[in-house]
């Protein structure tokens, strides 16, 4: 494996820790969509500051999306908690109207900017060792240094917000009685989560961000009794999926961030099938002993004769 191929596996790693611990509570919480809803909200405020910086320096470019994530954060909760509209409804309406706008403008003012609508929605993660900045006097590949940031600042909110995160996912009733701020917790991870999307841009695009919050998030699903348990799983799948998911590119000379994605799925697939407690096979082998065990039938009176 080569200094390029390590950094790239660094990148979905960390990329995928970040998504992976967010997307436990997105998963519990049924906010699953939302990652996609974000993933493509943000691409009008990408739009909208290059048309006012006249730039694209990633920084600015981050921040700015970021900001306009937020701002579609509160909206969608404003919305939600009119009644006007349930959840899903509210999703479904606000961020494709926001991708479709950020379509229009890529393709009608910043496509000086080069801002190919290829690389917004599918990202290139193999470019990663290649686009780099100093710090300190040294070259570090700005996606890693990127991803690391939000790897480890998703892990310090987690940590420092743990108690009430994990009372307002399982009993959001009792967290407001508590006084643990449910409606504070919601917005912190509604915004994380735009923060960290927003971050994948540019190296797995708007769509394949999905799969790296959600699939392993899920597979810690199946696996996990208690939610320390499954954030763990969690992250474990996305670290695994992301080597296993670089030397299959390499060897296919197919996209890295797809087959990243593909080997998530494969991880989900065999912890459905051979899961400990909820696996398929576990639980049919459960079922088929449960038949047998079943005392038989009385017998009528035609079976007396």
């Amino acid at each position: 494996m080569s200094a390029d191929d390590v950094v790239i596996v660094l990148t979905a790693g960390l990329l995928g820790t970040a998504c992976a611990l967010l997307g436990c509570f997105l998963v519990l919480r049924g906010q699953a969509l939302l990652s996609d809803a974000m993933s493509h909200a943000a691409l009008p405020g990408i739009v909208l500051v290059y048309l006012v910086t006249g730039g694209r320096a990633p920084l600015t470019m981050i921040l700015g999306a970021a900001a306009f994530g937020v701002v579609c954060v509160l909206g969608y909760t404003a919305l939600r908690r009119s009644g006007l509209l349930g959840s899903d409804a509210a999703i479904a309406l606000v961020f494709p109207a926001l991708f479709s706008l950020g379509v229009v403008g890529v393709s009608g003012y910043a496509s000086g900017a080069h801002l190919d609508l290829d690389a917004a929605v599918y990202g290139e993660i193999t470019f990663a060792p290649l686009r780099t900045v100093a710090v300190l006097g040294v070259d570090v590949p700005r996606s890693l240094l990127i991803t690391g940031l939000a790897a480890v600042s998703v892990l310090v909110v987690i940590l420092l917000l743990w108690r009430p995160l994990q009372t307002a996912t399982f009993d959001p009733d009792f967290a407001r009685v508590a006084g643990l701020g449910p409606r504070i917790v919601d917005r912190t991870v509604l915004v994380a989560t735009a923060l960290v999307a927003v971050t994948a841009f540019e190296s797995v695009g708007a769509i394949l961000v999905v799969t790296f919050f959600i699939v392993p998030a899920a597979t810690g699903g199946l696996l996990a009794v208690r939610l320390d348990g499954m954030l763990a799983i969690a992250v474990a799948s996305a670290w695994i999926a992301a080597v296993v998911g670089q030397r299959l590119a390499v060897s296919l000379n197919a996209s890295i961030a797809g087959t990243v994605g593909l080997s998530a799925v494969g991880l989900f697939v065999l912890a459905l099938l051979f899961g400990g407690r909820r696996g398929l096979l576990r639980v049919s082998r459960r079922a088929a002993g449960a038949a047998r065990s079943r005392p038989g039938r009385p017998l009528g009176p035609v079976d007396r004769g």
